[in-house]
This record gives structure tokens, C-alpha cells and sequence, in this order.
């Protein structure tokens, strides 16, 4: 018998009545008593400080290794406000979640962390394997006016356009170049190949890194003209845009191949070298072809050429952009094998997805994206595209519900989870946490939704936080979220 998708979605709606029973039910149970416990129990101090109109961060989700900098390990289910004290009496200006850590951005320029720290992504030292409270990143010489977060790694932009990063390296996904492979950096360090280039913003995703130029700012500099997309690190899948090609060059070089005497088959396949880079082998007929997925420094996406590219977003194995004209590229894993939907293919050059409208945003999840008026496509495990099923999509789908009346200012995707800023309101959706990865002895990982539960929701849910205050950033780390909120 042939269902039609609408027919499999209303039946797929069916428990979210369910859902908002339980969550009506847990309202009355422990874990909202400790919300309001601790609420009502901040509430003269809370409301003290947002009569400073001080934009504040505000954390929900996994509490493990300190991530929700909350100085403890405790998951919250609601959003819970971070006060200024925490950052030496400083407002915020952005905020950037990652795998298990993140990062602050204050009004000042200066960068805090909190979270895990086994791979040096916190930028203080690798003394210490995780904080619960936020950190100041002491070793940037300069102001700051951008940060990113990736799943081990994170970055910062200064005012003048210099990029430093630090964490993992393990897939030269910090761009400091072969000779600097070392697979931890621990403190933040310049990318000295980018001197004379203004860097304009920057996105991590899992095992690689993408920006975007502005303006040069050093005569004689590399000459690279304001809007060029560059990339690095693991290009597994393609997610670098670069074709899969081994670089020429110099300033772009590939790693190469080192793996001492091995017995292939017949075939293709793809390897790990000790340098733990990844390759695609062709092995035919005894001819041995290979193609590195590594890239140490930075490298112009040929693909990209000619388009102004005015913001980038790095998932875990795809990558987007949107030009100045609207459009959005893609490059990356296309189709999801990983989850039962036939064999995955990528796009391992830049290619337009030309059903959606002008977009102002992008952001790549795990295996999800989002573009245009609030477009989704992807793997919707958990109802991350918040579609009101749980289908894969593989054409840009609009996301109804309440973007209809007010149109969506920010996105951001975690693994499985998705968050949107519509008319200052914050609007979760996807995994929930509960029957997810990494659960244990009966405990949820989760939390992330901030809706009180950790249930899966497969249509967006408005975030239930305080009336007089309004949403400006949004972020979502693998299972923790966060966003930056002002009195009004």
C-alpha cells in the first residue's frame, strides 16, 4: 500500500499530543521544581542585573565537563541565566557552543571558556582537562569581535582581522601548517600564513575549518580579494570544496602520503595514515592512486571563485556559504547512508541549491542544513528539520508553524537538535535527549531542547523564558545550547 508523505507525517504527529502531555506532566515534577527553586530564589539579583540592560547568556542542556559554565556538572532542562560577574562584570556580545565546551565573547573584545578541555580547546592551558566555570583566554594580544566553536577546536578574529586558533590539530583542522602538526595546541595561535589578510568571520565544524577574507590590511600581502572562501583541515566527503584534489603551490599545500609498506585489495576505499590524515585509494590493475583529505593551511575554494561569500557555516561532514546575492553553495555529504537511505554520494565541489529564496542565513548541523526563509534538508532523525515528521528531506523543505507570522533572524543546528530566533523569541526543536547517544544507567544526555523534558519535538516550541527579556544570538553545541538575551 502507498502512504503519501502527508498521510506518514499526521501519523508520525500523532504522539506529539503525547509529548505535550508529558511535558504538561513534568511541569508539576522534580525537574521543574528545581527551575523555579532556583529562579525564584535569583530573582531580585537576576532582575538587578538586567535592569543594566547588559546583554547575558542563558544555558540549558548536557552539564557534563563544565560546558554550561554554571560551576557545576548538573544538566539544566531550562534555560538558565549566566550573570555578568561571571565574565568580570561584562556584558556579552556573541557566544559559540561546541562538542562539549564553550565559548564567551564579551563587550570588551575579551574571550572566556568553560567545558571540557582534553584536546586544549579552551585556549587557557592544558593543565587542567575541564572547567565548570568560564575562563578568561588571556593569551590573544588583541581585541576580539568574532568567535567560533567546533567540535575540539575553536577560533577567534581580532579587530584587524587576524585569525588565531587552537585545540585539536589532529587533521591540520587549525591551519598552522604541516610543520606546526602537532595534534594538541593548547593555547591560541596566530595562522601566520593568512598575514596581510583581514579575516571577516569564520566557522569550525568537526575535523575542518572554513572562512571567509575582507579587506587586505598589509601592502604586499597574499592577494586575496574581500569575500573569498578558504578552507582546511579533514576533507573527508568533500566538505572542504576542494574536489577531493591534492594541492599545488606552496601556500596551499596537501600533506602527503606516508604509510610505509602495506598489502592493498583490489578496489577503492578510504584509509587512515598514522598522521591520522585521511586518503581516497585507488587500487586497479595494480595502479596505486591516492587523493589526500588533508589540508594543513588555508586554501582558496576554486569552486567559489567570483563569489562574493558573505557568511560560511561547517557541519560534520558538509559545509555551506551564502553569497552576497542570496545564494547559498553547498559542498559536502549529500545523502545519508549512515541512516538508511540508500548509499551516501557527495558533492565535493561548491554547487548552488537552487530551490531556495534569498537567504540571509546557514547553518549545518550533523547531518542537517538549513538556508533561505528557514529551508531544511537532510537526515531528520529525531525531527531536527522540525517538519512534523521524522522523514529525510532531500530538497530544501520550508519550515512552517510560527516563522510563518515572523520570519527567522537566527538558526543554528547541533548534532540532532535545531534553534531559531523568531521576533526575539527563541524556538528549539529536534533531540531531545532521551533515547539518544551516550545514555547511561537510565540518564539522559540531554536537556538541550530546554523545554523542561528531554523529549524528542518534531515541530518547533517556543522557549519558555522570561517575558521581559529578548533573544539576540542563538547557538547549539552536540548537546548543549546556549544564546545571548537582553532586557527590553
Amino acid at each position: 500500500m502507498t502512504v503519501s508523505r502527508t498521510h506518514a507525517c499526521m501519523k508520525k504527529l500523532a504522539p506529539l499530543s503525547d509529548l505535550v502531555y508529558k511535558k504538561t506532566r513534568l511541569a508539576f515534577g522534580s525537574s521543574f521544581r528545581r527551575w523555579v527553586s532556583v529562579e525564584s530564589g535569583g530573582r531580585e539579583d537576576f532582575a538587578e542585573e538586567l535592569s543594566k540592560g547588559k546583554r547575558f547568556a542563558a544555558v540549558w542542556g548536557n552539564g557534563d565537563f563544565g560546558r554550561l559554565g554554571l560551576g557545576n556538572l548538573e544538566s539544566q532542562w531550562r534555560p538558565m541565566p549566566i550573570l555578568p560577574a561571571a565574565f568580570d562584570d561584562q556584558g556579552l556580545e556573541e557566544i559559540a557552543c561546541g562538542g562539549a565546551h564553550t565559548l564567551f565573547l564579551t563587550d570588551n573584545g575579551n574571550v572566556y571558556a568553560t567545558g571540557l578541555n582534553d584536546f586544549g580547546q579552551l585556549g587557557i592551558s592544558n593543565s587542567q582537562n575541564y572547567t565548570t566555570e568560564p575562563l578568561r583566554v588571556s593569551s590573544i594580544p588583541k581585541r576580539i569581535v568574532k568567535i567560533s566553536a567546533g567540535y575540539h577546536h575553536s577560533s577567534a578574529i581580532t579587530v584587524d582581522g587576524e585569525l588565531y586558533i587552537w585545540g585539536k590539530n589532529a587533521n591540520g583542522q587549525l591551519g598552522l601548517g604541516k610543520k606546526k602538526a602537532e595534534k594538541i595546541i593548547s593555547l591560541p595561535h596566530k595562522v601566520e600564513c593568512l598575514d596581510g589578510v583581514a579575516i571577516k568571520t569564520a566557522s569550525l565544524g568537526f575535523e575542518h575549518s572554513i572562512a571567509v577574507t575582507g579587506l587586505n590590511t598589509v601592502s604586499g600581502g597574499t592577494p586575496f580579494n574581500k569575500g573569498e572562501a578558504l578552507s582546511w583541515g579533514g576533507g573527508e566527503s568533500g566538505r572542504l570544496g576542494h574536489g577531493h584534489e591534492s594541492s599545488i603551490l606552496g601556500f596551499q599545500k596537501s600533506s602527503r602520503l606516508n604509510m610505509g609498506i602495506v598489502k592493498l585489495p583490489m578496489g577503492e576505499m578510504e584509509l587512515q595514515t598514522p598522521d591520522l590524515c585521511a586518503y581516497h585509494v585507488s587500487h586497479i590493475d595494480g595502479n596505486l592512486k591516492w587523493r589526500a583529505y588533508c589540508e594543513y593551511t588555508p586554501r582558496l575554494i576554486k569552486g567559489l571563485e567570483g563569489v562574493k561569500v558573505k557568511s560560511v557555516s561547517a557541519g560534520m561532514l558538509h559545509s555551506a556559504c551564502i553569497s552576497e546575492d542570496g545564494s547559498v553553495y553547498f559542498f559536502g555529504e549529500r545523502e545519508l547512508g549512515k541512516w538508511g537511505f540508500g548509499k551516501a554520494k557527495s558533492a565535493t565541489t561548491p554547487s548552488t541549491i537552487s530551490r531556495l529564496p534569498f537567504s540571509e542565513e546557514v547553518a549545518c548541523g550533523g547531518y542537517h542544513t538549513y538556508g533561505g526563509e528557514l529551508y531544511t534538508w537532510g537526515s531528520n532523525e529525531n525531527g531536527c528539520l522540525g517538519i512534523g515528521c521524522t522523514e529525510v528531506t532531500y530538497s530544501p523543505e520550508r519550515v512552517e508553524g510560527p516563522f510563518l507570522r515572523q520570519p527567522v533572524s537566527k538558526v543554528s543546528c547541533g548534532w540532532k537538535h535545531t534553534a531559531a530566533i523568531s521576533g526575539g523569541n527563541v524556538y528549539t526543536w529536534g533531540w531531545g535527549g532521551s533515547n539518544g547517544t551516550f545514555k547511561e544507567d537510565g540518564h539522559s544526555p540531554g536537556g538541550q531542547l530546554g523545554q523542561g523534558d528531554d523529549a524528542d519535538y518534531i515541530e518547533p516550541v517556543l522557549l519558555d523564558f522570561h517575558k521581559s527579556v529578548k533573544a539576540l544570538q542563538v547557538s547549539c553545541g552536540f548537546n548543549h545550547t546556549a544564546g545571548i538575551f537582553q532586557f527590553v
